[in-house]
């Protein structure tokens, strides 16, 4: 991926500080709209806008009824833009193909991913509901990673999503041209070790997927390849299937790394298999000992060298 090419996440514009609400404001973010949005090019969004609710608004919220989750007003029942909702989701998912992942308001009868509150007759709010806008997204354009904003306040699901950001980013390079077998095959092979650290069973089908490619794959099978892909890096890596990958790596310097190199390095993965130690601490030996001992498939391998701007993101503190 260019350096000069700027990443595009779909964002709920309220996020961003713009005054959508139904109330006339916003609840910006200080992680999305000041730390993330110098290094991606935030597209601002608002379905509840782009629907004509205006701003000012009445407020809206999900009601179960006899038909189903509906999206009404709260003081106009009669009020139900549902399938507006769900047809604005359909339009973003066909009009901006180029976004690379999302970032949704929590809680929102429209954004929310999970957890929104679901009016029901007989009891009060319980918080099991989804926006209606985000599942027409998540139906629609299942290959996008998406988040909520207060999700990426925790390290380890903000590392996972701008993980999966950039894994999807690359992917739709590739498949911006013609995709030949051999083109597929070197994209695999960069990213076989992250795929084996999210799911090992993905990982051995995906390589047979790869193996039967040919010289010039159908559209069929790339579709089925980026759905394998996605899917399987949005299971979170498990400490264990990092220790395998660890292993694997240090496997290939065993024969020209030193006695004290070697040990270092073995207490470091095992200090992570533990939890004893951040996975940087390993990860950071291997790149090390890689430079002083080049192999030219190690420097392309996604999981141990990945973007620089990827790399960096991936280890931003959140702010307090």
């Amino acid at each position: 991926m260019p350096d000069t090419e700027r990443i595009k996440l779909g964002v709920s514009a309220c996020l961003l500080g713009q005054a959508v609400r139904h109330d006339g404001g916003h609840k910006r973010d200080d992680l999305v709209a000041s730390l993330l949005a110098k290094h991606f090019e935030m597209i601002p969004l608002c379905p509840e806008v782009a629907i004509g609710l205006g701003v000012p608004r009445p407020p809206i919220r999900l009601v179960q009824t006899a038909a189903g989750i509906r999206v009404r007003g709260v003081q106009d029942p009669m009020l139900d833009v549902t399938h507006a909702l769900n047809l604005e989701a359909q339009r973003v998912a066909r009009q901006m193909p180029d976004l690379s992942g999302y970032i949704l308001k929590s809680k929102s009868p429209s954004c929310g991913m999970a957890r929104v509150k679901l009016h029901t007759p007989t009891r009060r709010a319980v918080r099991i509901g989804v926006g209606a806008y985000a599942a027409g997204l998540l139906a629609c354009s299942p290959l996008w990673p998406m988040e909520e904003e207060t999700g990426l306040q925790d390290p380890s699901r903000r590392e996972h999503f701008i993980e999966r950001v950039f894994a999807y980013a690359r992917w739709q390079v590739l498949v911006r041209g013609r995709v030949s077998g051999a083109a597929l095959m070197e994209f695999h092979s960069r990213h076989k070790y992250q795929l084996l650290a999210h799911n090992q069973a993905a990982y051995r089908r995906i390589g047979r997927l790869v193996a039967g490619a040919g010289s010039r794959p159908p559209a069929g099978l790339l579709a089925q390849y980026a759905s394998e892909l996605m899917t399987a890096l949005s299971r979170p890596a498990s400490t264990g299937n990092h220790v395998n990958v660890l292993q694997h790596f240090h496997g290939y310097l065993k024969d020209v790394l030193g006695p004290s190199d070697k040990a270092g390095l073995i207490a470091a993965i095992d200090a992570y298999g533990r939890q004893d130690a951040p996975l940087r601490r390993p990860l950071t030996l291997l790149r090390q000992h890689f430079r002083c001992h080049p192999q030219l498939w190690a420097a392309h391998q996604t999981y141990l060298i990945p973007d620089l701007r990827e790399q960096q993101l991936r280890e931003l503190p959140t702010p307090q």
